[in-house]
């Protein structure tokens, strides 16, 4: 099956389209095409046109694809609104499922997938407001998150390494694997047990875990 897959959660948008071996079990999802753009201000220019460019090289049409699956956050509300709002539109026009991931989750799957790390895993991602959104994962599996707090407030124990943001790993006394964005594969790796079996995907609801920036004028007076 050919999937796409989207993300737009952090700063980097993601887009790719990838083939999934719906009849193989532990199937591992193969990249046919890729883009990442790291531009946090121009998700809604860059994310349409990166998709077609994948689609191009795949040599694909969009009625090529049987799903989508697309990353739900946590993220910022303007950035991660594009990437779910493109992947219900795209789906809706096809007629195909859409999944959503959690995009932390994403990221732990690509440092299982390409690091061979198995152990304790603490995954930041930034928040903004000097705020970090964090999920911990013991194997594969998520123990704890997804939450935001301030670095100080995260405890690095009892994770054994540390992955996301660039800027924020740092600021916890681990061992740091270099996985900073969620990649196609590893978006589609999440979802591939559902994709696979072709359930039906669970509504989309974005991690944004807190209000919005912006807010009306009449609601800050109040």
């Amino acid at each position: 099956m050919l999937v796409l897959a989207v993300d737009t959660a952090t700063p980097a948008v993601t887009s790719g389209v990838v083939r999934l071996d719906r009849g193989r079990d532990n199937s591992l999802p193969e990249v046919v095409s890729a883009r990442v753009t790291d531009n946090p201000r121009a998700h809604a220019e860059v994310l349409t046109p990166q998709i077609l460019e994948c689609l191009a090289e795949a040599g694909a049409e969009p009625s090529d694809l049987d799903a989508i699956v697309v990353g739900v956050g946590p993220g910022p509300f303007t950035g991660l609104r594009v990437g779910m709002a493109t992947a219900a539109a795209f789906g809706d026009a096809l007629g195909i499922p859409v999944h959503g991931v959690c995009t932390l989750d994403a990221i732990a799957a690509d440092v299982r997938r390409l690091h061979g790390v198995d152990g304790d895993l603490l995954v930041v991602t930034d928040a903004r407001r000097r705020e970090v959104y964090w999920s911990r994962y013991s194997g594969d599996r998520r123990v704890e998150g997804p939450e935001v707090r301030k670095p100080a407030d995260v405890s690095a124990e009892p994770s054994a390494r540390v992955a996301g943001s660039p800027s924020h790993v740092t600021l916890f006394d681990l061992p740091v694997v270099d996985v900073c964005t969620p990649s196609p594969a590893g978006l589609v790796s999440v979802a591939a047990d559902a994709l696979c079996s072709g359930a039906e995907p669970a509504p989309l609801v974005p991690l944004y875990l807190r209000r919005p920036d912006a807010v009306e004028t009449a609601s800050r007076r109040a």
